[in-house]
Formats: structure tokens, C-alpha cells, sequence
């Protein structure tokens, strides 16, 4: 994760692949994601930072659908972290999922902003920064609000005609980050690109989520089509036709 919280395994992986589509006309990026021999994704860090990779048990890729589900009042960000490995079956993450596809229907960044990693969990992690929430905001959520963008643009005209079929987390590729690496203070569980799946016009398609990290048990968006970015454009992450892939991935 650059300076902070900025697929199910492929059948085959071949030489390395990266093909960028631009839309000049939406500022757009679609990135299909690059894989590498051996059935193995490249590693993916920021500003050169060594990946951190722990070993966990290897659960399986689980697939969560939205339920209708209650909220606390309570910002869970001013409660401590916990080690408590992530489950992405619960009705908390189901909300969150819910929230995010509903931001991606109406190109609305604060519809889907529950989704995300909150601020003031993110000025407990980032001890290490001179102003987390200031980062939190004009990069993380800033990019947030731009990929949000191009998976609307992504959806088309008929974008309120999608249906939400659910999100699939490759759980067994989640990994914990711990204290002193990339400005944090404490430490915290990763795991990229998950799938938002969906269906239009008849048809189930997909993109990634580029990174998902914890917070007390819970998965939160911190990175939706990219962790590292070359311009200031929207990105959707590996959009594919059918359910798509995951591929593992070591980030922080």
C-alpha cells in the first residue's frame, strides 16, 4: 500500500501481460492485471518497500451477497485493532458490499464511502505520517472517488439495471502486515484483488478490488482499481467477463 492503506487462482499463468485501455474522452483506465510463471502473481509494493508475507491457514475463497442488516452508531475506528483474522460472511461486510455496489450504480464516492477504511482508524494506523487524515482524504479517498467513477462509466448507460450477485474474497491469500512497515504503528490484515461480481444485460461479469485491509475482524476498502497509479485518471481493476480470477498478491 503506497505510503499507507492507499482472483480464486488462475487455471494458467503465461508471460507476463499488462494492456491499459484509455478513454480520453472518461479518463478511464481498464487494467488487466499482469500474472507471472509458475502460476504465481508478481509481488506488488510501493515505493520499493520489501513485501511482508506471514504464513496463515488456507481457507477457502468464500462469496458474500447483501443482506438487509442493522448498523451500530459506534465509529469503530476509535475502538483498538485486533489480530481477529477477517470472515467475509458476515452481515457487517454484506452491508459494506452493499454500499460499495450502490456507489458503483450511481457514481456516488460518499454512497459507497462505508465501505471504505475509516479515517480514524486510519490516524491510529498511520503513526509514522506527519498528517494521516489528511492522507486518508486527499489520496486515499480522493482515488477512492475516482475509481468509483470509472466502474459507473465502466457499467455504461444501463447501469441501474445491474444486479449485485456478490463479492468473492480469496481469503487463503490474505496475509498480516505487521507494526514498522509502510508508516504503521500497529499492524493489520491484507488481502488483494477480490471481485465485485455482478450481471447486465443477462450476463455475469466482474472487476477487482485491489485491496482490502482490517479493521477489529472486518474487511474495508482501501485501494478499489489500483494501489499504485500513474495519473490522476479513475482505474477498474482486471474487468472480466463471468466471475473472474483472484491471484495472490503481497502488498501493504
Amino acid at each position: 500500500m503506497e505510503k499507507g492503506p492507499r482472483k480464486v487462482p488462475r487455471a494458467v499463468f503465461g508471460v507476463a501481460v499488462v494492456v491499459l485501455l484509455a478513454s480520453a474522452a472518461t479518463g478511464v483506465v481498464l487494467a488487466t492485471r499482469p500474472t507471472g510463471p509458475a502460476g504465481r502473481a508478481p509481488q506488488r509494493t510501493a515505493h520499493s518497500e520489501p513485501a511482508v508475507r506471514t504464513s496463515l491457514p488456507a481457507p477457502s475463497t468464500t462469496s458474500t451477497t447483501a443482506t438487509a442488516t442493522t448498523t451500530t452508531t459506534t465509529d469503530p475506528g476509535t475502538l483498538p485493532q485486533t489480530t481477529q483474522f477477517p470472515a467475509a460472511d458476515t452481515a457487517q461486510f454484506d452491508a459494506e458490499t452493499q454500499a460499495l455496489w450502490q456507489g458503483v450504480v450511481t457514481g456516488s464516492v460518499s454512497t459507497a464511502l462505508p465501505s471504505f477504511f475509516p479515517r480514524s482508524a486510519y490516524i491510529q494506523l498511520k503513526t509514522g505520517l506527519a498528517n494521516p487524515s489528511a492522507d486518508w482524504q486527499n489520496r486515499l479517498v480522493a482515488d477512492f472517488g475516482l475509481d468509483i467513477e470509472a466502474a459507473h462509466a465502466l457499467l455504461g448507460p444501463d447501469a441501474a439495471a445491474a444486479t449485485f450477485v456478490g463479492v468473492s474474497v480469496p481469503e487463503q491469500y490474505g496475509h498480516w502486515i505487521p507494526p514498522g512497515v509502510c508508516a504503521n504503528g500497529i499492524g493489520y490484515y491484507e488481502v488483494a484483488n477480490a471481485r465485485l461480481v455482478y450481471s447486465l444485460g443477462g450476463q455475469v461479469r466482474s472487476f477487482g478490488i485491489a485491496s482490502l485491509i482490517s479493521w477489529r475482524g472486518t474487511w474495508y476498502v482501501v485501494h478499489l482499481g489500483a494501489i499504485l497509479r500513474s495519473s490522476t485518471s479513475g482505474v477498474v481493476d482486471d474487468p472480466e467477463a463471468g466471475p473472474g480470477t483472484s491471484a495472490p498478491s503481497q502488498t501493504c
